[in-house]
């Protein structure tokens, strides 16, 4: 029998993360806000380092016509708990019973997983930013208010940065991880017995 696959045991723990950590932060700064405003987006809620930050982004956000952010209306914030316990606890029955194409295979589903929850914050911050209300306050022709997916960008007079937080990389870890361990078992270990035979 195999050995315990700690690789696959610790990348199914790491996304448990998420209900600790952030997956994702959005920093906006400008001069009237002088400490910043936060939006911090776990796996199942969405909140500001602030008890008041939420609210006076939908402040500024009903001016220039963009939707509220209402957490109990995005549905992705119900399901992507279940989503990730599933795949933590798929994960952990995997690594005890260590079978290569059971790793293989998580690690594919995972990170699939992945690019589709990255595509959708993707399509989130766009609905959000160009599906503007025509009868806002604030009109300025040809600008969106779309915020970067990863990096720095000026909207209007706000820096507005975004990155992944610490549950965020926990998951990107947890991909790498497997990854690593694929490539090196198929290609180095695969290669280093088949010279040795």
């Amino acid at each position: 029998m195999k050995k315990f696959n700690y690789i696959l045991f610790v990348a199914a723990l790491l996304p448990l993360l998420l209900f600790k950590f952030t997956l994702w932060t959005i920093d906006l700064e400008a001069p009237q806000f002088p400490e910043g405003l936060q939006i911090r987006i776990f796996v199942d809620k969405i909140t500001g380092d602030d008890e008041h930050d939420l609210e006076s982004v939908n402040r500024l956000n009903h001016y220039i016509g963009m939707k509220n952010i209402e957490p109990d209306q995005i549905p992705e914030l119900s399901y992507m708990p279940i989503i990730v316990i599933t795949m933590a606890i798929i994960g952990i029955i995997f690594s005890f019973l260590n079978k290569n194409y059971l790793f293989l295979t998580w690690t594919i589903i995972f990170t699939i997983l992945g690019i589709i929850g990255i595509y959708d914050f993707y399509t989130w911050n766009s609905d959000f930013g160009t599906n503007l209300d025509p009868n806002a306050i604030i009109k300025t022709a040809g600008i969106t208010y779309q915020p970067p997916i990863f990096g720095t960008k000026q909207i209007l007079n706000f820096k507005v940065t975004s990155l992944p937080g610490i549950g965020g990389i926990a998951l990107f870890v947890s991909i790498f991880l497997c990854w690593i361990k694929i490539i090196i078992d198929y290609f180095i270990i695969k290669k280093s017995k088949n010279v040795t035979a």
